[in-house]
């Protein structure tokens, strides 16, 4: 095989791996390169603290799991295992109350059960039809982000027989808010605002439209829950980087992309460290702004601006406080086997989420956070040292630049006091249980992963960013007009951020036809 690759990607978070372990199992020979010195972005982790293994950015893995991807290159033989997260959800009373908490099982009808306790019967009984439903829904939805988001192709995956009858309905069904779709369903505000915080983490609050499926794919979480990597987030990447190097594929860190160019037929990337590499095509799996700078060169400087423009990263969509404790959170009346292995959705009322994306759209700090605490060294004792835990509390939404005029390096330990405080009302004593503390604020984001805008989903998810729409309609296909042989991958493209990796495969297939490529012919001959 020639020294020349065949691909370069740009980027090693999990989607820009995914395409790249696929290109090298099919026999095609792949350098990654990554400008940080860890590998795989935001599926990354690191030693924060002695003994402490911290994600740098997610922590459960709800998406990828539906996708296949897992099973068909085989991570598990490279290492990677999945605890599921069981119960996935726990939504505890308000502070001060006794009633019970509402409690989210694999299993859905000790969910319903956990829902007629906390807030009857009713409740539970639409929660068991809204399940149903959203199965069959969100079960389309995966397979509409399975696939480049063309009309007949996200028709064919979104639509079923029945919508064809109401086509109108179909539309509307997938088009409201997701506070519409909890008010119609639901008459609890505790439940409606657990699911709600639950939807939320896609980034757009649920007064937005086209929310609903953000909600609806709760319903997915009963067939297969959020799994937790064991090791960490980063256990995903890892996994991958023996996939691609296994199969031949090379990955560097610490050597990331200044340029790519044209040479011949083909590209050329430069990197930081002076090299350049001459290859068939590119991937670009990074932040899409950042790739748009890459191609400054060639390029007109008038697209490239128009489509910055209209690409829109968003203010800083969350805010993390990672901290290092000697004891899980403890929620009043609860043992910590049903709180402390899932998502813990610290929200009651639906007016603090209203408030809290209003006062960050203005540029402001709200003084009462919404708060998801995650404490999976529940299920993974591998992540501190005995007698301690690992426990991530995120929150959102925050402004990347504060309409005060302070910095974050000034705001940000304010901030994190207050995510602490709002935790600590629901688990008394979690203040003094902290022994160490990492505060990831919209600008350590920015800084560290490259997450522009502090924005985990790289660009806005709302509609107008969305399917054929992302991250912009004229690079929508994961191609760049005017730049053959470019391609994106990558939290910036449908079916957007999450770790979820189909962009990475979807790229992975597409740069395999365009190029001419026959998966078979390239199997024979690596068999030879």
């Amino acid at each position: 095989m020639s020294n020349r690759p065949d691909f370069v990607v740009i980027g090693s978070g999990h989607n820009g791996l995914i395409s790249a372990a696929y290109l090298s199992r099919w026999g095609l020979d792949v350098h990654v390169v990554e400008k940080d010195t860890v590998l795989g972005g935001a599926t990354s982790t690191v030693e924060r603290y002695p003994g402490h293994r911290t994600d740098r950015g997610s922590s459960a893995h709800l998406m990828i799991r539906h996708t296949g991807i897992l099973e068909e290159l085989d991570l598990a033989a490279h290492g990677l295992r999945y605890i599921d997260c069981d119960p996935w959800g726990f939504a505890p009373a308000p502070p001060g109350s006794d009633s019970p908490p509402i409690v989210f099982h694999r299993d859905l009808e000790a969910t319903c059960a956990s829902i007629a306790a906390a807030c009857g019967k009713a409740d539970a009984d639409a929660y068991r039809s809204f399940v149903h439903r959203w199965d069959v829904l969100a079960g389309r939805m995966m397979k509409g982000f399975g696939v480049r988001p063309t009309a007949a192709g996200l028709g064919s995956a979104f639509l079923g027989a029945d919508d064809l009858r109401d086509p109108f309905g179909a539309v509307q069904t997938f088009l409201s808010s997701g506070d519409a779709l909890l008010d119609a369903t639901f008459a609890s505000e505790r439940l409606k605002a657990a699911l709600s915080w639950f939807g939320a983490q896609s980034g757009p609050p649920m007064s937005h439209p086209a929310t609903a499926p953000m909600i609806g794919f709760a319903a997915l979480m009963h067939r297969i829950p959020p799994g937790r990597a064991v090791g960490g987030s980063g256990a995903l990447a890892e996994a991958l980087v023996s996939v691609v190097r296994s199969n031949g594929g090379s990955v560097t860190a610490g050597a990331g992309a200044t340029a790519i160019r044209r040479s011949g037929g083909g590209w050329r990337v430069d990197t930081v460290d002076g090299r350049a590499l001459y290859c068939s095509a590119v991937i670009a799996a990074c932040h899409v702004h950042t790739t748009l700078d890459l191609l400054s060169h060639e390029l007109p400087a008038g697209r490239l601006d128009a489509w910055r423009r209209r690409i829109r990263p968003g203010f800083g969509l969350g805010m993390v406080v990672r901290l290092g404790t000697t004891d899980l959170p403890r929620y009043p009346g609860v043992d910590p086997s049903t709180s402390a292995h899932g998502l813990q959705l610290l929200v009651t009322d639906r007016r603090i989420l209203d408030r809290r994306h209003g006062v960050a759209a203005a540029g402001g700090l709200d003084a009462d956070p919404a708060v998801l605490a995650m404490s999976f060294s529940a299920l993974d004792p591998t992540l501190a040292p005995s007698g301690r835990h690992e426990l991530t509390l995120w929150s959102q939404w925050h402004p990347r630049n504060l309409a005060d005029g302070r910095s974050w390096s000034e705001a940000g330990p304010e901030e994190a006091d207050r995510i602490i405080a709002a935790a600590e009302r629901f688990a008394p004593g979690l203040t003094d249980s902290i022994v160490h503390r990492h505060v990831q604020t919209p600008e350590d984001l920015e800084t560290e992963l490259g997450l522009i805008g502090g924005n985990v989903m790289h660009v806005e998810m709302s509609l107008d960013q969305m399917l054929p729409m992302r991250p912009h309609p004229d690079l929508a296909g994961h191609t760049v007009p005017g730049a053959e042989g470019v391609f994106l991958a990558g939290a910036s493209t449908h079916p957007g951020g999450g770790v979820i990796g189909t962009s990475g495969r979807t790229v992975a297939r597409l740069v395999g036809r365009r190029l001419g490529t026959s998966t078979r012919h390239r199997r024979r001959t690596r068999a030879q």
